[in-house]
């Protein structure tokens, strides 16, 4: 794309302008020294970090309107686009979990360190600063492919979309991933044994496991959903136990009262009913996302419905697009807070 004189400049100005006046006082690095343009007006930037938990503030405006999102690591949502008018500065900030590998636990890498995309539909960003932040909460995420960092557009999870209702001293540290039951993320070393080594004691862990359990009887999906809760509760974590996210499959009435919507699954097995019977049993708070997810779904109805999932652009009615899933992580952040899992002064 041909850069306008205008543009270059001001790019070139905003870069110039920001730049720490004492670059050696923060190792990790601090300032728009380390973002580049990306050529449609957003910046890119990287910061060589060692995993762990970071607080990024950012102040935002300039001296035109603008309205600044950001982004980052593996299209998480980290800041929601906030409009700033001409001459106005606002500053903001956020914690962010910066792990290798930096998506899907069993996905690729990612790269090394901190990304951020500060964009929007007219980003203004008058300067930026990260530094390290080794007692924030973790809100750990357990969860398939409905909740991960999915790395290709338009696949998203909720749990991607999570950051953005988070002020700075938690951070989401999404573990879920693609294709995982209750049996595959108890079995396999890079998915729970990882959680549970990480967790400090007071993080919130939220359990959304059932969309492949497709045949796993009701006494092991029990088992295995008490099995996560007792060895969270072990290391001082805060189980939350989630129902899933409906399937975008109505009846003729207009309603998703079937066992294809609700999770029931080829052994009869209710995983909704499950999840709630078993967090009244051993004590943990309950997300009913799935009661959630329905009346939001059946309000919208068959056709409207169609833009929370990706009906219309992959014939797939499970997993939900960036609308879908940024409407259900809201749905969760209220309640977080509801539920008492966060305080509310975490909570955007």
């Amino acid at each position: 794309m041909k850069r306008t004189p205008v543009l270059a400049a001001s790019l070139l100005a905003l870069l110039a302008a920001t730049a720490p006046a004492h670059a050696g006082e923060n190792p990790y690095g601090q300032g728009l020294d380390h973002c580049a343009a990306t050529g449609t007006g957003a910046l890119a930037c990287h910061f060589d970090l060692a995993p762990g938990t970071y607080d990024v503030t950012v102040t935002l405006g300039g001296d035109t309107a603008g309205a600044t999102g950001i982004s980052g690591e593996t299209r998480r949502a980290l800041l929601a686009e906030t409009p700033t008018a001409a001459g106005e500065r606002i500053r903001r900030s956020f914690t962010v979990d910066v792990r290798d590998p930096e998506g899907e636990p069993t996905g690729p890498a990612g790269t090394p360190g901190l990304d951020l995309l500060l964009d929007g539909s007219a980003p203004r960003v008058d300067s930026l600063r990260v530094t390290p932040a080794p007692h924030a909460t973790r809100l750990f995420l357990i969860g398939d492919s409905t909740v991960c960092d999915q790395p290709g557009d338009p696949y998203t999870g909720w749990g991607q979309r999570l950051p953005v209702h988070l002020k700075r001293g938690v951070a989401v540290a999404n573990h879920a991933d693609s294709g995982e039951s209750t049996v595959t993320y108890l079995a396999n070393p890079a998915l729970f044994d990882t959680v549970e080594a990480a967790i400090r004691p007071g993080d919130p862990v939220l359990i959304q496991l059932a969309h492949n359990d497709k045949q796993t009887d009701a006494a092991t999906y029990r088992a295995h959903l008490t099995t996560l809760v007792e060895r969270v509760r072990a290391r001082g974590g805060a189980p939350v136990l989630v129902t899933p996210v409906v399937r975008r499959w109505f009846n003729a009435d207009g309603t998703l009262d079937n066992g294809v919507a609700l999770l029931v699954n080829g052994l009869g097995v209710d995983h909704p009913a499950e999840i709630r019977a078993l967090a009244a049993s051993l004590g943990t708070p309950l997300i009913d996302l799935t009661a959630l997810t329905k009346a939001r779904v059946e309000e919208l109805g068959p056709e409207a419905s169609k833009a929370l999932y990706l009906t219309t652009e992959k014939r797939d009615n499970t997993h939900t697009s960036v609308r879908g899933a940024t409407e259900y992580a809201a749905l969760v952040a209220a309640e977080l807070a509801a539920r008492g899992v966060l305080p509310e002064r975490l909570l955007r």
